[in-house]
């Protein structure tokens, strides 16, 4: 389900004017680097619009700027993203209205944009609707990022939200079941029902879920590992989990949504 058509790849803005007019314009920004102690009303009003959106902005020294690019930026560099993201609110009762029952992949700060392309590139070739991503520490979806989705972040639905718990909360309203999946689980994900309307969270490369999401969850599941190693790549992991929800909905043939 698109309805727009997706950019092919990440844009680089820069200058006070340029990247103030991309804001003004509605443009779909990844990230806005601002040079640290810079002042002035024009700079203070892109700073203002991506608060207002949710755009990460961070001020950092001139040399970064410099490496980025070596034309006149004016302290102010700013990436377009290759895709256009999607409300998550809007997009739930879209999903409802289709009769179809909602399958959402939450990415808890999956800052590797690699694991992200392929989370993507699973998540879409096992059905899922939409994968929800925060605004402020998530990998930028970049040409690496999308040439390892193999295309499938040109057709997913990306949801960027400014606060994870907030969405969960509202996903659960909706009637969604929350499930966590880390190695701290205390149920394997062959013993609990995943065909009903779903939203998987996974964790970060690092330390996984977050403890405040994991309050979240009404179940906290494991993948079973026979084997010596006890943890999985979170792009691997996802994919598992992921087609355990479609063998669950192709068993017991899940009903549309009436």
């Amino acid at each position: 389900m698109k309805t727009f058509e997706k950019k092919e790849q990440n844009q680089m803005v820069f200058g006070i004017h340029p990247v103030l007019e991309a804001c003004k314009r509605n443009k779909e920004i990844d990230k806005i680097f601002v040079q640290s102690g810079l002042r002035s009303p024009q700079i203070n009003e892109i700073c203002m619009h991506a608060r207002s959106v949710g755009i990460p902005l961070q001020h950092v020294p001139i040399e970064k700027l410099n490496r980025l690019t070596r034309k006149n930026h004016q302290g102010v560099v700013a990436f377009s993203s290759p895709i256009s993201y999607q409300l998550i609110e809007q997009l739930i009762p879209m999903i409802y209205e289709e009769g179809r029952v909602p399958f959402i992949v939450v990415l808890d700060r999956i800052t590797d944009v690699r694991n992200f392309g392929a989370i993507a590139r699973s998540a879409y070739a096992a059905g899922a609707d939409a994968l929800v991503i925060p605004s402020k520490g998530s990998a930028l979806i970049n040409p690496d990022a999308m040439k390892a989705s193999s295309g499938a972040l040109s057709m997913i639905n990306v949801c960027r939200v400014d606060y994870i718990k907030n969405t969960l909360d509202f996903l659960k309203e909706s009637g969604l079941k929350i499930v966590g999946i880390s190695e701290k689980g205390d149920k394997n994900i062959w013993d609990c029902e995943l065909n009903m309307p779903i939203a998987l969270i996974m964790g970060s490369e690092e330390d996984g879920i977050s403890e405040s999401y994991l309050k979240k969850v009404d179940e906290h599941l494991i993948i079973p590992m026979p084997g010596s190693i006890d943890s999985l790549n979170v792009s691997v992991a996802t994919g598992i989990v992921c087609f355990e929800v479609v063998h669950q909905r192709l068993n017991n043939k899940v009903p549309p949504v009436s």
